[in-house]
């Protein structure tokens, strides 16, 4: 680490050529009195993005980063590929697309320092998402209070602070599926938060996905937990007991209340496909996780680095 940069900022780049300049060149106005470091990683954009970045390391030298990933591998792994090249003392994460504007940054790096907390989260005053994204954010949220064990006080955002102890612990993950916020839960209690604003999205749409959604959801759910493998047991368990209830109900039916009544081949039909839907349920939450121990084992990558640019370091 070099102990002389106070702060790096970075920032996961997707198709941003049109908003990551002002972001960049808003954070070198307000940090002009700080030591900083701007991480920039195109994580396989489809756009200008690349050549953007360059500009603006050739305008800011001795402070931009840029790292150029092989393909596109989803924001926590943009992120981790971004922490991995840090330097800073404490790494701000924040978007490429203004949202998260680099003035609130101050506010969390005060707190973090005055506090002494591993990390600090931004806390959105008025969000401004969509309603795909804030739908994902409250389904998020609710999930991570069971699953990660997570305060219900506390608001997981993309935008947040951490110091040096918590951005070597948690790249230290190597696994083919990240997720940030479960990295940081399982590293540290000393999280606080603090009120900043959220800015309309400039210039861009967003890229926010309900396939993106559902990924990010199982990253969480499966990578750091086995919660759900009880449930499928309990499920299991649950779907057994409904059924012999039913078959108690059809023999005293048949034996004692309606002798004449026929147990036809639709009840039997009916009943195979239910409990062949909870079976399939469970087999699919076990593959699941027996899929991602795979992957796991046959090293398959966090991301893929075609090659890292600065003023200072350069290699690829």
């Amino acid at each position: 680490m070099s102990p002389s940069v106070d702060i790096s900022f970075v920032i996961p780049v997707y198709n941003g050529s049109r908003t990551v300049g002002g972001v960049v060149r808003e954070i070198h106005t307000l940090f002009r009195d700080l030591e900083i470091e701007v991480v920039l990683v195109n994580d396989g954009s489809q756009d200008d993005t690349e050549r953007t970045c360059t500009d603006l390391l050739e305008e800011f030298p001795e402070s931009v980063v840029f790292v150029h990933l092989a393909r596109n591998f989803g924001e926590h792994n943009a992120v981790l590929a971004g922490l991995n090249q840090s330097t800073g003392k404490y790494a701000a994460v924040l978007d490429d697309d203004g949202q998260n504007p680099p003035a609130e940054v101050r506010k969390m790096y005060d707190a973090i320092i005055a506090s002494g907390d591993d990390v600090v989260y931004g806390r959105y005053i008025v969000k401004r998402h969509g309603r795909m994204r804030n739908f994902g954010s409250w389904l998020n949220d609710r999930v991570a209070n069971i699953m990660l064990k997570k305060p219900r006080e506390l608001y997981l955002s993309s935008f947040k602070v951490m110091n040096r102890f918590v951005v070597d612990e948690i790249t230290g993950y190597k696994g083919p599926f990240p997720y940030i916020d479960g990295l940081i839960l399982r590293t540290t209690q000393r999280i606080s938060q603090v009120d900043v604003e959220h800015r309309e999205r400039s210039g861009s749409r967003s890229t926010y996905t309900l396939r993106k959604l559902f990924s990010l959801w199982l990253n969480m759910f499966l990578n750091f937990s086995i919660t759900p493998l009880r449930v499928a047991s309990l499920l299991g368990a649950a779907a057994s007991s409904v059924s012999l209830l039913l078959l108690v109900g059809v023999v005293v039916d048949k034996l004692y209340i309606n002798p004449d009544v026929a147990v036809g081949l639709p009840t039997v039909l009916a009943t195979i496909v239910f409990f062949a839907g909870v079976q399939l349920l469970i087999l699919g939450t076990i593959g699941e996780y027996l899929g991602r121990l795979f992957l796991d084992h046959t090293k398959s990558p966090q991301f893929v680095v075609r090659y890292v640019r600065s003023g200072r370091r350069s290699h690829g």
